[in-house]
């Protein structure tokens, strides 16, 4: 059992819970992880099948759009004006094969309850994104990837089969082999194909809670892609962090992060008994919006200096950590993002192919650097195949940098936009929050395939969002 949990597989209520009528609409004011995008909405909370369909039946003539945690940076997650289903209560496990490592369960389930009670066994998620509060409709519908996508591809590829309830109130079992079409059409869909039901999930086997961490220096961007290539055949995870503010011959400098769960051997002496017991990092709060934003290229360059010297010449270091020490490191700040106040801030990712990453990467730092929009975060990995229409996940470099909100920013997006369009990259639907309609046809080539899907089980656009609206998701061609 892990320290600090009291969270055990009969806690999970599998098959068992008192279910009280559904609850009536509210109205709330939601806004995504990035502050940026916000917006009034009903919001129901139902409990069974039953509730989904009744909502479906009775809000026909508006937007519907599944919500998990809100863990979405831009709009994806926001549904203005219309009907949001909160999956809070829809958070049952219904099976655990401790055996095979097969859990499956409600929609609502997030990424650190199946932790809490699959670890205890030797199981682990898959794939897992870079903070554990999501739930896992929503990495389904994100199709997610995290630090081992280059040997491990996304979360949609380890996930056995989904139960998707459609427009028309049927619950539809999909699977890579069974609805496989309306299965890659929802996995990266953005919940905009129906309301993710049940998922059965295929976990890892792990021998302890702990991973084996390689922390290595560079000393600029080509020596960091060279590291982490490299690392892909030996390591099970791999990402970077870079200091936007290095120019120079120091330009890209930074730490690349390779890691590796543990064998029982490697972890200190005292818990080889006891593996799978770990005591997790305890979070600290950002209690209060400040009025301003704390986060600014002065503040942003002081951070980096200091923590490039804290380092000092060192520069190989190898360690055993906790796992939620080296997949989620920013989950010990709860509620971060309230420090880049109410005005909120964005993340922009993209991928470009192999051939084009160093010349894109490179140039995107460098026009950030020479702007006044210099990322506060920059984190750069590499991607292996993708999964599903409209997955982010390509073959190439993925760069994700967190930049805050102010006037000048979209134009400066704009322009990236255009370098990745044309060296054949996308931008994450996941974190986008302004992405013109062009751009987002021009990034998606297989966009009129997936809507194609979505009209046989959506033929009235009946699950929509803010994004959708945004990027006339309802239409294939806007020219």
């Amino acid at each position: 059992m892990l320290t600090g949990f009291h969270l055990n597989i009969k806690e999970l209520n599998i098959g068992k819970k008192t279910y009280i009528t559904n609850s009536p609409l509210t109205t709330e004011h939601l806004e995504s992880w990035g502050r940026f995008r916000a917006g009034s909405t009903d919001v129901a909370r139902p409990e069974l099948p039953s509730h989904l369909r009744e909502i479906l039946r009775t809000q026909a003539s508006r937007k519907i759009l599944a919500f998990g945690r809100g863990l979405s940076y831009g709009d994806a997650c926001i549904n203005t004006e219309n009907v949001t289903v909160k999956f809070n209560y829809l958070d049952r496990a219904v099976e655990f094969n401790k055996a095979k490592g097969i859990f499956t369960c409600e929609a609502g389930i997030t990424i650190e309850e199946i932790i809490r009670a699959s670890l205890p066994y030797g199981w682990f998620p898959p794939v897992t994104p870079g903070t554990r509060y999501p739930t896992l409709g929503g990495c389904f519908a994100a199709n997610v990837h995290g630090k081992n996508h280059h040997n491990a591809g996304s979360f949609a590829r380890h996930v056995r089969w989904i139960e998707l309830m459609t427009a028309s109130g049927d619950i539809v079992r999909c699977s890579a082999r069974k609805n496989s079409q309306l299965f890659l059409a929802t996995a990266g869909g953005m919940g905009l194909t129906g309301l993710i039901y049940r998922i059965s999930l295929k976990l890892k086997r792990v021998h302890s809670a702990y991973i084996s961490v390689e922390n290595i220096r560079v000393r600029n961007l080509r020596e960091m892609m060279n590291t982490l290539e490299a690392g892909d055949a030996e390591w099970e995870y791999s990402v970077s962090w870079l200091d936007c503010a290095a120019s120079g011959e120091e330009a890209g400098r930074g730490d690349v992060i390779l890691g590796r769960h543990a064998e029982p051997e490697q972890i200190p002496y005292r818990q080889r008994s006891q593996p799978f017991s770990v005591k997790l990092q305890q979070p600290v709060s950002v209690p209060l919006d400040p009025p301003v934003s704390l986060i600014g290229s002065l503040s942003t360059r002081l951070f980096n200096a200091v923590y490039m010297r804290k380092r000092g010449s060192k520069s190989t270091r190898r360690q055993i950590v906790s796992y939620d020490t080296f997949l989620y490191p920013l989950d010990a700040v709860r509620n971060w993002n309230r420090l880049y106040g109410k005005q909120g801030f964005v993340q922009y990712q993209f991928v470009v192919p192999f051939d084009a990453g160093y010349s894109v990467t490179n140039r995107v730092l460098e026009i950030c650097r020479q702007s006044e929009h210099l990322p506060s975060l920059a984190v750069l990995k590499r991607l292996g195949d993708g999964d599903g229409l409209l997955s982010f996940p390509m073959p190439g470099w993925t760069l994700a940098i967190d930049i805050p909100v102010k006037r000048g920013l979209f134009k400066m997006l704009d322009e990236l936009d255009r370098i990745v369009i044309d060296h054949g990259g996308r931008i994450y639907l996941a974190k986008d929050a302004r992405m013109s309609p062009q751009a987002f046809r021009a990034m998606y080539p297989e966009f009129p395939q997936w809507l194609k899907i979505k009209r046989q089980v959506d033929p009235d656009d009946l699950f929509s969002s803010d994004m959708s609206r945004r990027l006339v998701m309802s239409m294939e061609d806007v020219s």
